[in-house]
């Protein structure tokens, strides 16, 4: 699997010198984002301003390390889930987790790991199970992804370890099945290329949830999905946090930063 650009890119050489300089390290690493996203479709081109690198926790301090080295400015964005290099105004993402904290990168995404060609530089690429993963839980104002995923489900559908899929959302599994159902409206023709037992699966635990209300009935999920539109029902205290212990994997000065951070982006931009 190779991608194709027709015009090349001045932010291009520094893609190929950060991913070089991690191979010739030794450091596993993983391309996702845009690239993985051509590398599945084939046909999903877009010019991207970073380019979204995909590590292990345990890892991550050696990346951004040897980044650093080799001349890229390097600063932990988020502490829990990302780390940033630039060169040249052009970006790195180091990501070793998701926003909301569910996404850990792990020995299964390296184990699934597709081969690949980024810019001629021989890469890993993150699953395509993982891919969607990753992308099914951004549903912010200003960025939604569910249009990459009905893309990556066109293309991939009927080779996706739809067993693995369901298990890496586990208890969030109606995120998964709000993407299905929408593939399903978005090309009707490609429905079928779905497994049936998926959908009969889902079927299933959706009747067995109309059979009474959840017993965590205090707890708003949608800060899983968006940083920011949920975040009046917490600030009036009628709901808590999905995303924080025990319920998530974050701390509050976690969200907190993460609500600082954005909130002062979106006043910059005003």
């Amino acid at each position: 699997m190779e991608t194709r650009r027709d015009h090349e890119d001045p932010a291009y050489d520094v893609y190929r010198e950060a991913l070089t300089c991690l191979g010739d390290a030794g450091i596993p690493f993983l391309v996702g984002g845009a690239f993985g996203l051509e590398m599945y479709t084939g046909e999903i081109r877009r010019r991207t301003k970073d380019l979204d690198l995909f590590v292990r926790p345990t890892d991550r301090m050696l990346v951004m390390q040897r980044l650093s080295d080799a001349g890229f400015q390097t600063e932990w964005r988020f502490s829990h889930w990302l780390g940033k290099a630039v060169k040249d105004d052009r970006s790195i993402d180091v990501i070793f987790n998701s926003g909301n904290g569910l996404c850990t990168v792990d020995d299964g995404w390296f184990q699934h790991a597709v081969p690949g060609e980024i810019l001629g530089v021989k890469v890993q690429i993150v699953p395509a199970e993982e891919l969607l993963w990753s992308k099914a839980f951004v549903m912010e104002r200003n960025r939604y992804d569910g249009g990459d995923i009905a893309h990556l489900l066109q293309a991939r559908a009927p080779m996706l370890d739809w067993a693995r899929l369901v298990s890496r959302f586990n208890a969030h599994w109606r995120v998964l099945f709000s993407h299905v159902i929408l593939f399903g409206f978005v090309y009707p023709s490609q429905r079928l290329r779905v497994p049936d037992w998926f959908m009969r699966e889902m079927v299933r635990r959706l009747e067995l949830e109309m059979q009474s209300l959840p017993s965590d009935r205090r707890v708003c999920q949608g800060t899983l999905l968006s940083w920011s539109q949920y975040l009046i029902h917490l600030d009036r205290g009628e709901y808590e946090d999905a995303r924080h212990l025990p319920r998530g994997k974050l701390t509050t000065e976690e969200t907190q930063q993460i609500t600082e951070v954005l909130r002062r982006e979106e006043q910059e931009q005003m």
